[in-house]
């Protein structure tokens, strides 16, 4: 196309394209940016104060005026431990799943990472990050964010990890046929292919980091209280004042925000994602209202004409750096390797066992090691229960969403509620109910396990089902294929995979909820259920070490155990069988 060069001092085309820039799209993105990059500065800078144990951290206030304040720190949070969450799943589900050798240590190290509880966590690190951060709030603020990461980043990882090892063959051998570099191969073919599952996923993390919330904000561990201002905090202190309304309040602005970010966050990323979908012929494309106003505007253009050159450059100086070396020679020293690797990994995890056994018996008796397990076998019961009633329930909604986008649409926010809704926010009204109804905790727990743990099968089946091609629907339509028929020929097959990945980490979010759901409170009134996460939320306030290493080193064996035994199983079977291509 020929250039036109325009007179240096002409104002006219420049005014013309002002009036271009500054549309009613680009003045409502540009303030929302805007507004946004405030709050964010405004409610960071709030972390930067000074603090130094043993100082008091202002009590939280139960004013229904500090609640926007609150939710903000809490959003806050939540996002910068999604963004670890995300660069975490990235580097470690690629590393387990293009590494047979490294898959051997990382998956069953993430199945233990899975199964112990936030709790266990904030025992070790709360005194780290305080001491990493002297005399400032920040410390605090870190070991809260590291809290909700650990019941965001499993999932995703799992979701990535199962997406990575599912990628159609003929796609793979596309890829070495042309020499894709690493780094092409990941953004061209993998990322794409995992985006459905993952934006989901990320979606059901997000509302588990919201389930931990009140656990990450208002910390009593090893004797000591530690009270970060933010939404759980403050329904933490509603709870102990026993204040309803207080209580209402909270539950009131916790439906906003997870309806606020669902529209401006969760929405979004499901219509982009739905264009990574393999398949042959065009479904219908998805369309939201702000992905409509970001299209609509042209200032996203504007700064992504500005930034494509250096986003160019990166990506293929990234190219040029992660090319496939050429083969030289054979694998000669592979079983050597092999054998040497497998032994240092065994004989570092029989020190750490035999020192692990050492320290517990030290401190606590064979015969508290098994009650223990017996506590252990009983919340293990109530987490099969949980899968087995929850794949019942929930596999035939999430096909039916995944399959209809209109029904996506209308669905997705009330879903979207239930499932970021933090479900210990009502544990003081079911604990309320229960003393009422003499309902034992120990059938009660089950139930408040499942309102955090079932969205993780639901949400796996809806990406799933999503994921299956439009035009093997119309094939089995054109076939008639209906009912059991339907479902062994195209549904069980499509969506086996994501229905594995949510059971593993509805099992783990399962475990992980048992820590808030077999102990519970109103007030100075607390129920216990006989089982293994009341045992180690019990020793935690103490601050028993033995007693939290026995729990917690008990809970990694109950769920690794599990995992090895019947889910892996499974995974191998849907990479084998019920793989495109």
């Amino acid at each position: 196309m020929k250039s036109i060069r325009l007179p240096q001092f002409t104002l006219a085309p420049q005014a013309a394209a002002v009036r271009r820039l500054f549309r009613p799209a680009d003045l409502a993105v540009g303030l929302g940016t805007l507004t946004l990059l405030y709050v964010v500065a405004r409610v960071g800078a709030q972390s930067l104060v000074k603090f130094s144990p043993p100082e008091i951290i202002p009590s939280i206030g139960l004013d229904p005026r500090n609640l926007p304040n609150y939710a903000a720190r809490s959003t806050l949070r939540m996002f910068i431990a999604l963004g670890f969450s995300t660069l975490f799943t990235f580097i470690y589900g690629y590393a387990a799943a293009r590494s047979r050798r490294a898959e051997r240590v990382l998956i069953p190290l993430l199945d233990i990472l899975q199964s112990v509880p936030v709790l266990g966590f904030l025992s070790v690190t709360v005194t780290a990050f305080i001491a990493l951060f002297r005399g400032s709030l920040l410390g605090l603020e870190a070991a809260s964010i590291f809290a909700i990461f650990t019941g965001q980043a499993w999932n995703m990882t799992f979701s990535f990890y199962q997406s990575l090892r599912s990628v159609p063959g003929e796609l793979d051998e596309m890829a070495t046929l042309y020499r894709l570099s690493l780094w092409e191969r990941f953004t061209r073919l993998e990322l794409p292919a995992a985006a459905i599952g993952l934006v989901w996923n990320g979606m059901m993390s997000f509302g588990g980091g919201w389930f931990f919330l009140a656990a990450s904000e208002s910390i009593s561990v090893l004797n000591r209280q530690y009270t970060l201002p933010g939404l759980g905090s403050y329904v933490a202190a509603a709870v102990q004042a026993k204040d309803l309304r207080a209580l209402g309040w909270a539950i009131a602005v916790m439906i906003l925000l997870v309806v606020l970010i669902d529209q401006f966050f969760w929405k979004p990323l499901v219509t982009l994602a739905d264009r990574y979908k393999l398949e042959m012929t065009a479904g219908e494309e998805r369309r939201f209202w702000v992905v409509e106003l970001w299209r609509a505007a042209a200032l996203p253009r504007y700064f992504e004409k500005l930034l494509s050159p250096l986003f160019g450059e990166s990506d293929r100086w990234l190219a040029a750096r992660t090319r496939p070396r050429a083969e030289i020679g054979g694998k000669t020293n592979s079983r050597s390797s092999d054998w040497i690797f497998n032994t240092i990994v065994i004989a570092i995890s029989a020190a750490l066992l035999l020192a692990a056994i050492r320290f517990v018996l030290s401190g606590v008796g064979v015969h508290e090691v098994l009650r223990a397990t017996l506590l252990g076998l009983a919340t293990c019961a109530r987490v099969l229960v949980l899968i087995v009633v929850s794949t019942l329930v929930w596999t035939p909604i999430g096909v039916a969403i995944g399959f209809s986008p209109r029904l996506a649409r209308l669905s997705q926010p009330i879903v979207q509620i239930f499932a970021s809704f933090p479900a210990n926010f009502l544990f003081p009204f079911a604990t309320l109910a229960f003393l009422k109804l003499g309902v034992s905790l120990n059938w009660g727990s089950m139930l408040l396990m499942a309102l955090g743990a079932q969205w993780y099968l639901l949400f796996n089946v809806i990406g799933g089902a999503q994921s299956i091609p439009y035009d093997l629907r119309e094939m089995a339509a054109s076939l008639q294929l209906r009912g059991v028929r339907r479902w062994k020929a195209l549904i069980g097959p499509g969506i086996f995979a994501s229905w594995v990945t949510g059971a593993i980490t509805a099992s783990g979010g399962a475990w992980n909820a048992s820590i808030v759901s077999e102990l519970v409170s109103w007030g100075n009134t607390t129920l216990r259920a006989d089982g293994l996460g009341a045992y180690i939320a019990e020793a935690t306030a103490k601050g028993d070490w033995p007693r939290i290493v026995l729990g917690v080193g008990l809970m990694s064996v109950f769920v690794v155990g599990l995992n090895r035994l019947l889910w892996r199983r499974l995974y191998d079977v849907a990479e084998r069988r019920y793989q495109l291509g």
